[in-house]
C-alpha cells in the first residue's frame, strides 16, 4: 500500500507541479488549499491518516505555522515538510519551533522533493520504533502497537483485551512464530500492572538441571556452584506479569512448584527453609495441545485447569491472509530505515506472492523474509526476484535480468540509461553514448532529423558520431 502524502497549496500551478512529483515517486496524495481544510482533514479519526504533509507556509486565513501548533500536539509523529517562497533565517527557525521536520524554498526540485520525503519518513519509522520498543521495555505496549487488519485478529485482540483488565491466568494457544508474546505484553500492558515487571520465561530453552534455580531461585551454597543468592524469576516478577512460554514443556516436579505458586501464591527457592509469598499476574503461552499432554499423562490435569482458566487462541499467518499486507508494509518500512535503503514498497506480483505462500513460521518468517528482501533489493521497490526461496517453493519462475553488454549495459533499448556497470563502477562515456543514441534512435524509428534534433546535434556530427561508434542504421 502506497504512503500517503497530504499537500497543502493554495497556488494551484504549483499544486499541480508537486502533485505530479509527488505521485512520480510512488506516493498517493491528496490536496487541502487554505488551512482550515488541512487541519480539519489532518484531525479527522474518521479518516485514514496521512504519512506525510507538504505545507505552504503562506495561505489563505491561517498561515502552515499555525497548522502545526494546531495539528503537532494530537499528532506529534507526523513528519511536516514546510514549503515557502520566504528563506530567511527567522522563517525558517520558526517553523522548525512549531515541529516541522524539513524546510524548503520553491520552486522545488524533484531530487530535492524526494530527498527529504525519504528522510522524514526514514526518521518517522525510526523514531515509531524506538517509541514501540521503549513501551515494549517499560511494560506499556498496548494492543494498538499490534500490526492486523483481519477479523480473526480482531476478535482475538478483543477477546484478550477483555481479561487485561483482570488478574485471571490467561494460557495463550498458537503455532511458533503467531506472536503470543506481543499480544501478552499488550495485555499487560492495558492492566493495572502496566508500567510494572514483565518477565518472560522460554521453559523449552530451560537447562533440566537449572530450572528450578532459574524459577524459584536458590540460596546461597544450596548446591556445588551456588556462591551466592539468586533470586528466581518469579521473584522479579512479583508486582507484575509472569510470561511462561512453551510451559507444556515443564518437567513434573517443576509443575507441582508452578502449581503451589498459583494456587497459595508463594514459591520454595532451593536451599531456603521458608517460602516466599509472590504477587504476580501469570500469562502462559503453549504451541502444544495441552489436553492431548494431559490424556498422555504427560502434563498435570489440576495445573492444566489452572492455567487454562483463560484461553485465547491466535490463528496461524495462513488463517488470516488479510493480515499479510499491513504486516508486510510495516515490516518493508522498518527494515528499509533500519538499514539505510531507499525501498518504499513493493510491487504487487511480489505482494501476490506473499500472499500465495502458506507461512508454516507465521509472522516470524514472514518478517525474516522481508528482511532479507530488503537486503538483496536494489530497486525502490521488492520485486519476485527478492523471494527467490519463497518464488521456487510455489514454483513461480523468477524473470532473468535484462542482457547485458560489454560493460554491463542493456544490450536492447531502454527507458533510462544506466550510469554505473554490474560491478558499481561508472561505466566509461563512449557506452552511455552509444546506448543514448541506440535509444534516440529506436525511439524515432529511424527518423534521423528528430534523432538530432532531440540529441541536441547537427545531423553531420550524428552521422558522424554513428561511423566512429560502428553502428548501422538506416537513414531516413
Amino acid at each position: 500500500m502506497a504512503q500517503s502524502i497530504l499537500i497543502v497549496e493554495d497556488d494551484p500551478a504549483q499544486l499541480r507541479y508537486i502533485d505530479t512529483v509527488v505521485r512520480s515517486l510512488g506516493y498517493a496524495t491528496n490536496a487541502a488549499t487554505d488551512g482550515e481544510a488541512a487541519v480539519e482533514r489532518l484531525l479527522d479519526e474518521g479518516k485514514e491518516p496521512f504519512d506525510l504533509v507538504l505545507l505552504d507556509l503562506v495561505l489563505p486565513g491561517i498561515d502552515g505555522v499555525q497548522v502545526l501548533e494546531k495539528v503537532k500536539p494530537a499528532r506529534p509523529q507526523l513528519p511536516v515538510i514546510m514549503l515557502t517562497m520566504q528563506g530567511g533565517v527567522g522563517t525558517v527557525v520558526k517553523a522548525m519551533r512549531a515541529g516541522a521536520s524539513d524546510f524548503m524554498i520553491k520552486p522545488v526540485s524533484r531530487e530535492r522533493l524526494q530527498v527529504s520525503i525519504e528522510n522524514a519518513l526514514k526518521l518517522q519509522t525510526l523514531s515509531g520504533e524506538l517509541s514501540r520498543m521503549s513501551r515494549r521495555l517499560t511494560g506499556e505496549l498496548g494492543f494498538t502497537d499490534l500490526i492486523y487488519e483481519s477479523g480473526e485478529m480482531a476478535a482475538v485482540i478483543d477477546l484478550a483485551r477483555r481479561a487485561g483488565g483482570s488478574n485471571i491466568p490467561i494460557l495463550i494457544e498458537g503455532e511458533s512464530g503467531v506472536g503470543k508474546e506481543l499480544v501478552a505484553r499488550a495485555i499487560q500492558g492495558t492492566g493495572e500492572r502496566a508500567g510494572k515487571a514483565f518477565v518472560t520465561v522460554n521453559c523449552g530453552a530451560l537447562p533440566e538441571n537449572l530450572v528450578e534455580s532459574i524459577l524459584f531461585g536458590h540460596e546461597k551454597g544450596s548446591f556445588t556452584g551456588a556462591l551466592e543468592k539468586h533470586i528466581g524469576r518469579f521473584q522479579e516478577a512479583s508486582g507484575g506479569t509472569i510470561f511462561l512460554d512453551e510451559v507444556g514443556e515443564l518437567t513434573p516436579d517443576i509443575q507441582v512448584k508452578l502449581l503451589r505458586a498459583l494456587q497459595q501464591g508463594e514459591i520454595d527457592p532451593v536451599g531456603s527453609n521458608r517460602p516466599i509469598m509472590v504477587d504476580f499476574r501469570l500469562i502462559s503461552a503453549t504451541n502444544r495441545d495441552l489436553a492431548a499432554l494431559v490424556e498422555q499423562g504427560k502434563f498435570r490435569e489440576d495445573l492444566y485447569y489452572r492455567l487454562n482458566v483463560f484461553p485465547v487462541h491466535i490463528p496461524p499467518l495462513r488463517e488470516r491472509p488479510a493480515d499479510i499486507e499491513p504486516l508486510v508494509d510495516y515490516f518493508v518500512s522498518r527494515s528499509a530505515a533500519s538499514e539505510g535503503k531507499p525501498i518504499r514498497g513493493i510491487t504487487p506480483e511480489a505482494l501476490d506472492l506473499l500472499k500465495d505462500f502458506s507461512w508454516p513460521g507465521n509472522v516470524r518468517q514472514l518478517e525474516n523474509a522481508i528482511f532479507r528482501g530488503i537486503v538483496l533489493c536494489d530497486e525502490d521497490l521488492l520485486g519476485v526476484a527478492d523471494f527467490p526461496q519463497i518464488a521456487q517453493r510455489l514454483g513461480v519462475q523468477i524473470p532473468p535480468p535484462p542482457a547485458t553488454g560489454e560493460h554491463g549495459a542493456p544490450a536492447g533499448p531502454r527507458e533510462a540509461i544506466r550510469a554505473l556497470d554490474a560491478l558499481g563502477a561508472v561505466r566509461p562515456l563512449k557506452d552511455v553514448e552509444e546506448e543514448l543514441i541506440r535509444l534516440a534512435i529506436d525511439h524515432n524509428n529511424g527518423h534521423m532529423s528528430k534523432v538530432a534534433k532531440q540529441l541536441g546535434i547537427g545531423r553531420s556530427t550524428l552521422y558522424r558520431k554513428i561511423r566512429d561508434l560502428g553502428l548501422e542504421v538506416e537513414r531516413a
